[in-house]
């Protein structure tokens, strides 16, 4: 194990538009999680005073080549040019991640974010098709669609939900916006960093504590500074873990800020009985 070196919340200002990344610097290699996917391995690490050159392979980007970076060091910043999927050099720019250490809490009433149906619920995406709706079983997703995103934002908070998909479903709860809690139609498989109730691509649960498909499960999530503990179905499956940095897909990188909730609809169907968040009193 190398220590960490630094971290870097990034932003991509790639010609189709800004997007957040993150890149993580530990001895003489490194993890980065680009627009999409999950955090993986720097194939290549170069640093000479303030200059910095990293590459690795694609994964779920749409691309033939590797992904390139060439920046500059100056403080807690840094910038420099990305080799993009049209084999452009684009910008990108980007600060040291904050710490967001963890300290005790007391925790407040309960708020139901259902309580109003679709009131403080957006679509992530105006211009995708939006399939969620209020229904007898509750906040449900019927097909692949827009993700659906709270209007208000949080700092500290403890999410009690429950939830259920069906067979062959993937979805998941972006915490912040930035920290995907997984769900996944993956009963009775081996905990991975992508498996059920795993902080996706960052963080493996201590157990596979999910139901089968269209049965209800609760999760527990409390969420302080970058640190979660997870209980699923009574299972602690996080205990105070630290979330390194964002999941491919966040809505953005500002991890020192507050963020809204998202749940997942673009890869599959997924019905929410209850979304219930307390913050600190």
């Amino acid at each position: 194990m190398f220590a960490i070196v630094a971290r870097y919340d990034l932003v991509i200002h790639d010609t189709k538009g800004d997007y957040p990344s993150w890149v993580e610097f530990s001895g003489i290699t490194g993890r980065f999680t680009g627009e999409v996917g999950s955090a993986r391995v720097i194939a290549e690490y170069e640093r000479n005073d303030q200059s910095v050159y990293w590459k690795l392979p694609k994964q779920y980007e749409g691309r033939d080549t590797d992904l390139e970076f060439r920046g500059t060091v100056n403080g807690r910043e840094i910038s420099g040019t990305f080799l993009n999927s049209a084999g452009e050099w684009v910008p990108f720019s980007g600060v040291e991640a904050p710490e967001l250490p963890y300290q005790a809490v007391e925790w407040g009433d309960e708020k139901d974010l259902l309580a109003d149906g679709l009131a403080g619920w957006v679509p992530r995406s105006p211009d995708w098709e939006n399939n969620w709706s209020i229904t007898e079983n509750g906040l449900e997703n019927a097909k692949v669609g827009s993700d659906i995103v709270t209007s208000d934002k949080f700092t500290n908070f403890r999410l009690t939900t429950e939830y259920r998909y069906p067979a062959g479903s993937n979805s998941g709860i972006y915490l912040h916006g930035r920290y995907e809690f997984q769900i996944l139609d993956d009963f009775g498989a081996q905990p991975t960093v992508g498996s059920s109730g795993a902080i996706y691509g960052l963080l493996v649960p201590a157990a596979n504590a999910v139901n089968p498909p269209n049965e209800w499960n609760t999760a527990v999530i409390e969420l302080v500074g970058r640190f979660v503990t997870v209980t699923l179905n009574g299972v602690v499956i996080h205990d105070r873990a630290e979330i390194a940095g964002p999941t491919g897909g966040a809505l953005d990188s500002n991890e020192g800020e507050p963020g809204p909730l998202f749940l997942q609809g673009d890869h599959g169907p997924v019905t929410f009985r209850r979304v219930l968040i307390q913050t600190p009193k």
